[in-house]
């Protein structure tokens, strides 16, 4: 069944409330049907629009819930999209704002930057790997306007797939030659590491993940275009991140990159 127009409104007003407050609710799952995932992205779309309005910008898109152990994590068994705007991105090497994020999670992640409009839902992946201007490194800061991260997969949807923020590493690097499906990926914090993980652990291949979006977003009427970044997907397990905290992310033929979260009031 699909859920009422009334409770998807209710359900986008709970989440632009609380991303605005800082304040976390209660998942919004129960005011939709059950299994109604395109419902919840019709909340999402809701406060996208909002945002658009507001005057934020869209830069790119962001892919969720790729690895088997962020699906685990989550108890859910697909991906999902989200939104990513121009005042998400932390430039590397400045510290991360604490005071914007609500109970942030770090994950180490493969960015594409795409160089031309990927407009067709029947892409293949020789249009997609020749559209890709270079990779980078990322570390995204996934964040929840769900009280204790306490998601399922409508939670997570309607919530611009639990975004926060995101770092890029600063060194492009082209795709002709980059083994990215075996690639291997070590975070530390403060030196010492906290997660591992591989390409293959991103939808068997971070490209798959990359397709899967570029086909969804044109099918959904928000394609891909020149100049638009994606983050893939995490690599590895989510990471608890707290404030003082100093993150780096290291993958095989990318180098790294750093996360530093601001100390706090």
């Amino acid at each position: 069944m699909s859920s009422t127009e009334e409770n998807i409104q209710k359900a986008a007003d709970a989440i632009f409330d609380a991303h605005a407050t800082k304040k976390p609710v209660a998942p919004i799952r129960d005011m939709l049907e059950d299994g109604d995932v395109d419902g919840a992205y019709a909340v999402q779309e809701i406060n996208t629009k909002r945002w658009l309005e507001a005057g934020r910008k869209v830069v790119g898109r962001k892919i969720g819930l790729t690895s088997d152990s962020v699906q685990k994590q989550l108890g859910v068994d697909q991906p999902d999209y989200g939104m990513l705007f121009a005042d998400m991105a932390v430039p590397e090497g400045e510290e991360v704002p604490t005071g914007t994020l609500i109970q942030p999670k770090v994950e180490a992640e493969i960015a594409f930057v795409i160089g031309k409009d990927l407009a067709e839902p029947d892409l293949t992946m020789s249009d997609l790997m020749s559209a890709i201007e270079y990779v980078l490194p990322a570390i995204e800061i996934v964040d929840s306007r769900i009280s204790n991260w306490d998601i399922r997969i409508l939670d997570t949807v309607a919530d611009n797939a639990s975004s926060g923020l995101y770092v890029l590493g600063t060194t492009p690097v082209k795709l002709d030659g980059l083994n990215l499906r075996s690639c291997g990926m070590v975070m530390t914090l403060k030196g010492e590491p906290m997660a591992t993980g591989a390409g293959a652990a991103c939808l068997g291949h971070p490209l798959n993940a990359a397709l899967w979006l570029a086909k969804t977003m044109a099918r959904v009427g928000r394609p891909l275009g020149a100049g638009d970044q994606i983050m893939s997907g995490a690599l590895g397990p989510m990471v608890v991140a707290r404030p003082g905290d100093v993150f780096e992310a290291r993958i095989t033929g990318l180098g790294s990159v750093r996360a530093q979260f601001a100390k706090g009031e």
